[in-house]
């Protein structure tokens, strides 16, 4: 690491956790981290981007977890990749937490996620029970709390303005883990806006500086516009020492995924070095948000329908439209809400 990028992390207040093998917060450097977009049931595909995404910088590889029968195959991807940091991401599959741990070195949380499985259990137990799980295996944990599914209390209590429910919502997970002594832990807040990016991270930063921040910004789309909406609120963020790890969400087919670690990096370099580009507003013009995609959509037909709406709508570019491609009911119907018009077919879903 160059002295440009030392002297990035040593601005950082953030306490240093580990996750694997790898070291985030505090004076360690940025850590670029990616997700694999294969179907984790695909044991080949998924070890082969696994590594593909690690040899091009990933300091950590995420994999979605879509159903208990994906265990297996997990297990097999875990004993291939021996080396890599993985993370899972468990969305609406909590439950399955305790056999996932062993096969990974974090486990990954979504807040909006856990009301309405379980409901007869409280919110502070389910997550007692996942910081337990962590303690048991050696594991951190990351509180990702998203646009498009943020949890009704907060939004309840917070009406008409989600910013404060997300920011809330992260804050009051960090307490749950205080109460815990657990500090093993991350938090994330993405939005496919960067401004309300940049927002969030700056808000919740002032009130937690102590806890590590995974900075995202969620559907930024295909490439170009999706780098730069991601160095919109990248550059500013990590210029006033605010992110210890990043990921860049990019729609990309299989053979290209790898290209969100080397733009991470590209980044990072850019705003240790001083170099800064000039960005366009993304509110004056056409606005297209397709998610990165991961295990629950079929990748290829996925990017192919996203690069068909860009061309299909260049006559459009100079309206204030935002347009909404997603293949993801996790996540994709909440997302799409400021949209104006949305696109989300059944056919491209994983059974």
């Amino acid at each position: 690491m160059d002295q440009a990028r030392v002297q990035l992390a040593k601005n950082r207040k953030t306490r240093q956790i580990t996750i694997g093998g790898t070291k985030v917060g505090g004076d360690a450097p940025v850590v670029v981290q990616s997700m694999c977009a294969t179907r984790t049931i695909d044991v080949d595909q998924t070890v082969a981007q696994a590594w593909q995404l690690a040899n091009a910088g990933a300091g950590i590889v995420r994999i979605a977890m879509d159903s208990e029968k994906e265990i297996p195959a997990l297990k097999e991807i875990r004993a291939q990749t021996k080396g890599i940091v993985l993370s899972v991401d468990l969305q609406e599959n909590y439950k399955i937490a305790d056999r996932v741990a062993p096969h990974v070195d974090k486990i990954r949380y979504n807040p909006g996620h856990l009301h309405h499985i379980e409901k007869r259990k409280s919110i502070e137990d389910k997550v007692k029970w996942l910081v337990d799980i962590a303690r048991d295996n050696d594991l951190a944990i990351r509180i990702g709390v998203n646009c498009g599914s943020v949890a009704p209390a907060f939004l309840d209590k917070y009406p008409g303005d989600q910013l404060a429910a997300i920011v809330e919502s992260a804050a009051w997970h960090c307490d749950l883990m205080d109460n815990l002594r657990f500090t093993r832990f991350v938090v994330s807040l993405k939005d496919s806006d960067p401004g309300k990016v940049m927002d969030a991270n700056r808000r919740f930063s002032g009130r937690r500086p102590d806890v590590p921040l995974h900075l995202g910004v969620t559907e930024a789309g295909l490439p170009p516009d999706g780098i730069i909406k991601t160095r919109i609120a990248f550059e500013k963020l990590l210029a006033q020492s605010i992110g210890d790890t990043i990921r860049v969400s990019l729609t990309l087919p299989n053979e290209r995924k790898h290209e969100e670690v080397l733009v991470g990096h590209k980044i990072i370099d850019d705003v240790a070095a001083g170099r800064f580009i000039s960005v366009p507003d993304f509110g004056a013009g056409l606005n297209i948000i397709s998610c990165p995609s991961c295990s629950r959509v079929e990748n290829e037909k996925f990017v192919e329908l996203a690069q068909q709406v860009k061309e299909l709508t260049v006559y459009a570019e100079k309206y204030k439209i935002t347009i909404a491609v997603m293949g993801c009911r996790v996540n994709g119907p909440g997302e799409t809400d400021d949209a104006d018009l949305t696109k989300q077919p059944q056919q491209i879903a994983s059974p």
